[in-house]
């Protein structure tokens, strides 16, 4: 099955996003819902979110905002537990770098948890801090990626 981009554009597709989101991290993770969401959890022009839809069916979502040195702030990068292994988690990530190049940034920071290091590496990222921090009681590396 095909899977499909959106660039969320309407409070249906950004409530799609945040139950996913609750999903993966509040649920599976056990981060406090009051940590996970925040004032970037809203339509507007300083925040990107998007959406992959497999079958139709909401599968991850990732939200985007400007950081420092002209470059996209990768977050809540988020996939289902079903649609895990199947590639698009790489298909969200190309799909945002996409957007950064689009909205004219030329690099892509995230904070990645320490288990998904890998992951983003095969995707070019390097990692940049000295050693692991911690971000809502979970291990994270921040990596970097120029596009």
């Amino acid at each position: 099955m095909a899977a499909v981009i959106i660039h969320v554009e309407n409070d249906i597709q950004l409530k799609e996003c945040l139950e996913i989101r609750k999903e993966v991290f509040v649920v599976e993770q056990k981060v406090p819902v009051d940590l996970e969401i925040d004032e970037y959890d809203v339509l507007g022009d300083q925040v990107h979110h998007v959406l992959v839809e497999v079958g139709g069916e909401p599968a991850a979502t990732g939200r985007l905002i400007y950081y420092v040195d002209n470059a996209a702030k990768m977050q809540r990068i988020a996939v289902r537990k079903e649609y895990r292994s199947q590639g698009i988690g790489s298909v969200l990530l190309l799909g945002m770098e996409a957007l950064a190049r689009e909205l004219g940034l030329t690099k892509s920071v995230l904070d990645a948890q320490c288990h998904a290091e890998a992951f983003y590496a095969k995707l070019g990222y390097e990692t940049i801090s000295t050693e692991p921090f911690d971000d809502a009681g979970i291990p994270h590396v921040r990596m970097t990626k120029s596009l």
